[in-house]
């Protein structure tokens, strides 16, 4: 895994805006329309293309293929594993990662489930309904049976176009995503498995078969595992003894997911959720941070500069970054459509470099782009203005 270690390199974390008529043609699939399955695997492939030189084009240093070949960042295990029904019409999430606050602001919820529910972008709503595009959700998933990995032809086309974009642009690393254990217990549901815990090393052991695709091809993987945050918020009743307790089976079973990977191959992402709510029950970083610095990865990617979170970076003047791990600290958001000045996205880079140490510092992003800011325009302004702010903070950390 590249360093800093002669300016703050950049990256994101993952979803980035489909192109109209490759989000057309996976939506056909997804609602079982008629679709051309050979000109659907060669959009992918230039999409990716173009999707990668593109981040190369605007600055960030490690990129990935913007999860083009994905029905959605939540729902795309359910082809790579057996065992696996979809059941539209019935969901297999065990509460909302807003729970907690619809408590305490009910007047909100109910008017924005009167406008279409609590949503990552009304104008990405508004824009499909435009083209009758069905909104594809990631819930009503079941595990009626053993779980056993079946993805390796996907994962490898995956791997097989993102080495092809990679060739063909300057770039310091490529990146790949792929769900981790907790975030997919929380949307499936099992019948099957005789408790949570069984569930989830299930979930595990399967999951490795990727994981150690992704990495032995000589990409980065990203775990995405914001369910080690946002879980707290669905899980009402639970003390933070209680919820810590909880979080260290989760641990545990993510590093059973990546043995024999080596930790500088793999960067994890956590978030509170993209979710355009309140946010004023999030779990402080502060109480769970020792324990997310337990699963065996190179790099932590965290949610950093949103309104509940950007003051957080306080917590790394007590809390020690591991030696030879790098922090990815989110320097620009998904919760808004404003694009973040150059010059405040350098002040929020050098306070972590300030904390941790600029060579243990990669510039990121809080979540994923693709479903969370309202045009594909916005999400290149935002990423220019990314590398921008890196740019003037390498000159103010280096001379």
């Amino acid at each position: 895994m590249q360093r800093s270690s002669e300016r703050i390199l950049t990256t994101h974390v993952g979803s980035l805006v489909k192109p109209d008529d490759l989000q057309d043609m996976i939506t056909a699939r997804e609602v079982g329309q008629p679709y051309d399955s050979a000109a659907l695997a060669a959009r992918v492939t230039s999409a990716v293309a173009e999707v990668v030189r593109t981040q190369a084009d605007v600055g960030i240093d490690v990129v990935n293929d913007g999860e083009f070949s994905k029905s959605s960042w939540g729902a795309y295990f359910r082809t790579r594993l057996t065992n696996v029904e979809a059941r539209p019409g019935q969901r297999s999430t065990p509460g909302y990662i807003f729970d907690r606050e619809e408590r305490r602001f009910p007047d909100w919820f109910s008017a924005a489930r009167a406008g279409g529910g609590p949503s990552f972008s009304y104008v990405l709503r508004a824009g499909a309904a435009a083209r009758g595009r069905p909104l594809t959700g990631i819930q009503g998933a079941f595990c009626t049976g053993p779980l056993n990995y079946v993805g390796q032809a996907e994962v490898q086309a995956d791997i097989d176009n993102l080495k092809a974009a990679g060739a063909h642009v300057n770039v310091q690393e490529l990146c790949m995503t792929a769900l981790a254990p907790t975030i997919m217990s929380y949307f499936l549901k099992y019948e099957h498995y005789s408790n949570d815990r069984e569930f989830l090393f299930a979930i595990a052991e399967a999951m490795n078969t990727e994981y150690r695709a992704i990495a032995d091809s000589g990409i980065l993987l990203q775990l995405d595992e914001p369910a080690i945050l946002t879980n707290w918020h669905w899980m009402t009743d639970a003390s933070l003894a209680e919820y810590r307790a909880w979080l260290a089976v989760q641990v545990e079973a993510l590093n059973v997911a990546l043995r024999g990977i080596p930790p500088e191959r793999v960067r994890m992402h956590s978030c509170w959720g993209s979710i355009h709510h309140p946010h004023t029950d999030d779990i402080p970083l502060a109480d769970v941070i020792d324990l997310i610095l337990q699963v065996n990865v190179g790099a932590y990617s965290l949610e950093a500069s949103n309104p509940r979170h950007d003051h957080e970076w306080q917590v790394w003047r007590d809390v020690k970054l591991p030696e030879g791990k790098i922090l990815i600290p989110g320097v620009i958001g998904h919760f808004t459509d404003f694009v973040e000045h150059p010059r405040l996205v350098a002040e929020r880079i050098v306070k972590y470099a300030r904390v941790v140490g600029k060579e243990n510092v990669i510039a990121g992003v809080d979540c994923g782009l693709g479903t969370r800011v309202g045009s594909e325009s916005i999400q290149w302004a935002k990423l220019g203005s990314l590398a921008e702010g890196a740019r003037i903070a390498s000159r103010e950390l280096w001379g």
